[in-house]
């Protein structure tokens, strides 16, 4: 499906993002603030092994992949409409940078989190306890300081479990409230 979205920075700058039907996908403006908070965390010449988990459009995986030059991306989905959506977002970038893989990310966690620095979990919105379960999940699974972007409804009560997880900010944008995470040892 077009849309007005796009990637905001980087080598792929501009570049116009797809999305399957009926995606909730992260909106320019608050992709580009959550962005803006990694980049306190990772320099641009860092080594980044990203898991975009509910990868939906890729939004997040590809925007990483644009900024950081000495990243990898894997994408996860369970929608083959995703996984397409996915495919044209990433196309004409590095092959070796790229995974895409139909799976279920809570059914993945030992086979892509524990090699993951920075981990993106956007189910949708409808499915808020799968992300919750998911991070809390993830806390056993990932290695210290591994950072963990969490995109969640504002209107869900909810707080990450803070003996397992710092939280490095808790930031609202329009109805989404994101919160970046890291590992605590």
């Amino acid at each position: 499906m077009d849309s007005n979205l796009q990637v905001i920075s980087g080598t792929y700058h501009g570049r116009k993002l797809y999305l399957p039907r009926g995606a909730r996908p992260t909106q320019n403006r608050a992709r580009a603030a959550v962005f803006n908070m990694l980049a306190g965390i990772f320099g641009p010449g860092d080594k980044i092994i990203a898991w975009d988990a509910f990868g939906g459009s890729g939004a997040m995986g590809v925007e990483t992949l644009s900024r950081y030059p000495n990243s990898t991306v894997t994408f996860t989905d369970i929608s083959d409409e995703s996984l397409s959506a996915i495919k044209k977002n990433a196309n004409g970038i590095a092959a070796n940078r790229i995974r895409i893989v139909k799976a279920d990310a809570t059914n993945t966690i030992k086979n892509y989190g524990n090699d993951a620095n920075l981990i993106f979990v956007d189910p949708p919105y409808e499915n808020a306890k799968t992300g919750i379960d998911f991070v809390a999940k993830l806390a056993d699974a990932v290695v210290q300081n591994t950072i963990v972007v969490q995109e969640i409804e504002k209107i869900v009560p909810y707080s990450p479990d803070t003996v397992k997880w710092d939280i490095l900010r808790d930031k609202i944008y329009g109805r989404a409230r994101f919160l970046i995470l890291r590992k605590k040892p």
